[in-house]
């Protein structure tokens, strides 16, 4: 544990991982924050083991807003912020077998239509930029705005900046109780007493479980385990392979280094929260899979991880004052684009906090969709 928090706080953000480090960053130059993680390490559970990239039509139509939005900070953050960016390119290929030709002229023209830089490609591209591919796979939609993220790098500049800002970061300070008092909230935290006017509730798998014990209706975020794997083949596929998603949701694979992929077989295991680990039987599943859609021999599997990704009912964020309770602020349920919208995500909700609102992309993006009060 680090050291003890102050005794009262504006803002008590409840998780350290990207959600909650992005918040703090954003709201700490304008408000009191204090930001408790309940582990040792901020961001162990989903931040941390997160294979992260940034796909702007990842998540679908109504999260690409944020996505978009967030392109500018990761790219080219402020110099303050960070001394260079947080994207490596790489490209994407959303690809499908023959028989998914349609589902793949569905995805290109819907995102086409959102202004999104998509190309329909045939059997001869998709065999051009993988290597080994059987020739059933012959359907893809190719995007060259696509890009991997370093993870640790951007959570690290976040933690930095919430400190540099005066945030006060506790670690091994898990939210034990809150009790709504007159205009604010009497917690105990890491077994102290403190005060606080607003709560943030942005603790991932656990954000429903934060919200009983502060006596606030759960909106249902329920977890789910997704496994990745690193591969060593025996066939010297590039580095910067596309990343490669399946249109039906069954894989997703991306070149690592040469002649290593990172797999995962896209699983979504409904799961209580808990420390993830990876199953033998998902990584089996995962290379049955992708040897369905290359001609790969298969050297070794090298490393195999889970971790959990936490969805709202309708899978899409959640974020801003919860429908009943004003003080109780919730930004959770970012399933698998947490990273890739934290930039948008904490501006929007740090100006309902009492920041200013950024102009520009992030400030053109309604936030009305992602408020709690959708939930009835």
């Amino acid at each position: 544990m680090t050291a003890a928090p102050p005794s009262a706080t504006d803002v008590l953000i409840v998780g350290a991982g990207i959600a909650g480090a992005s918040l703090a960053a954003a709201l700490a130059p304008w408000r009191r924050v204090m930001l408790i993680e309940a582990e040792d390490v901020p961001g162990y559970h989903a931040t941390g083991r997160s294979a992260a990239f940034w796909h702007e039509t990842y998540g679908g139509a109504r999260v690409q807003p944020l996505s978009m939005a967030s392109f500018d900070t990761l790219a080219c953050p402020a110099p303050e912020f960070s001394e260079r960016g947080f994207l490596f390119p790489r490209t994407a290929l959303t690809i499908g077998h023959r028989s998914e030709a349609g589902a793949v002229d569905g995805f290109t023209a819907q995102f086409q239509a959102r202004g999104v830089e998509v190309v329909r490609m045939g059997a001869a591209d998709v065999a051009a930029k993988i290597p080994g591919v059987r020739a059933e796979w012959s359907e893809a939609a190719f995007e060259a705005a696509c890009s991997d993220i370093d993870v640790g790098a951007l959570h690290a500049a976040y933690l930095r900046a919430a400190k540099r800002a005066g945030a006060h970061v506790a670690t091994g300070t898990p939210l034990q109780s809150a009790r709504r008092m007159g205009d604010g909230w009497d917690v105990q935290v890491g077994g102290q007493a403190i005060r606080a006017a607003l709560i943030v509730n942005a603790a991932g798998a656990w954000a429903d479980r934060v919200a009983a014990a502060c006596g606030v209706a759960p909106v249902g975020i329920q977890p789910y385990r997704r496994t990745v794997i690193q591969l060593r083949l025996g066939v010297p596929v590039p580095a910067q392979l596309p990343l490669v998603i399946h249109i039906g949701g069954e894989f997703y694979f991306k070149g690592e280094s040469e002649g290593r992929v990172w797999l995962s077989p896209h699983d979504e295991t409904a799961v209580d929260p808990h420390d993830a680990a990876p199953e033998e039987i998902d990584v089996a599943v995962a290379i049955d899979r992708l040897q369905t859609v290359v001609d790969w021999p298969i050297a070794a599997v090298e490393r195999k991880w889970a971790g959990l990704r936490s969805f709202a009912p309708d899978r899409i964020p959640v974020f801003g004052a919860d429908r009943h309770e004003s003080g109780f602020i919730w930004c959770a349920g970012q399933g698998g684009v947490g990273i890739q919208t934290a930039p948008a995500i904490a501006a929007l909700l740090s100006a309902q906090l009492g920041a200013t609102l950024p102009g520009g992309a992030i400030g053109a993006v309604d936030p009305m969709p992602f408020a709690p009060s959708r939930f009835a």
